[in-house]
């Protein structure tokens, strides 16, 4: 007789790991330029991220945590790029 565990895709334990793993692949600072630049993200998001620590993703798909002056680097350039289409 077969277990969960030696039968990964009919449930159980193996699944649970799988879908821990991918929340974990999913809540990972991305590295990058997020060091040199500022990028656009929602203000609500940024003050989530100030209580929780949870990182957060701006509009050029960079997620990390934010913790850093932004005033003191330049803007990304695709945030920008984005911004401006949405705003136009």
């Amino acid at each position: 007789m077969s277990t969960p565990i030696d039968s990964p895709d009919q449930g159980g334990l193996a699944t649970l790991d799988r879908e821990l793993e991918e929340l974990i692949r999913e809540e990972s600072v991305e590295p990058g330029d997020h060091e040199r630049f500022s990028h656009y993200v929602k203000k609500d998001k940024i003050l989530e991220s100030a209580l929780s620590g949870k990182p957060v993703r701006a509009l050029c798909g960079k997620k990390w945590t934010p913790g850093r002056d932004p005033e003191k680097f330049p803007v990304c350039p695709t945030c920008k790029e984005i911004y401006a289409s949405l705003t136009s």
